[in-house]
């Protein structure tokens, strides 16, 4: 499996479960629209703290939508490098696995731009 490929079958199945519950799918996108379009932080401290959430929670799908949005605003290897290190921190050995996904995943996607 690639990343790329893991993004275009995590959209697929967010496609699918958007017509099969598209009242849940849209109001849980709603959720997200104001908590990255609100408060203090900028967009990308949020994007960060949700990778974090991921690796911690060993989201590959997740890991790949946070790390695509994190590419897109520029964020830095060393940036999400930090990121990690904290969230290994934080999680321990498991998370250490999920880290090492996490920045394979970024190296794919970033080397693509």
């Amino acid at each position: 499996m690639t990343w790329a490929t893991k993004l275009s079958d995590t959209r697929n199945q967010l496609r699918a479960l958007n017509k099969t519950i598209p009242d849940t799918t849209k109001a849980f996108g709603a959720l997200g629209k104001a908590v990255k379009e609100g408060g203090v932080l900028e967009f990308k401290t949020k994007e960060f703290v949700a990778l974090g959430i991921a690796v911690a929670t060993h989201c590959e799908a997740c890991i790949v939508l946070h790390i695509e949005a994190l590419i897109r605003v520029g964020a830095t290897r060393e940036e999400v490098g930090d990121v990690l290190a904290m969230t290994i921190q934080m999680g321990g050995g498991p998370s250490m696995m999920y880290a090492g996904k996490a920045l394979e995943c970024y190296d794919e996607l970033s080397a693509g731009k």
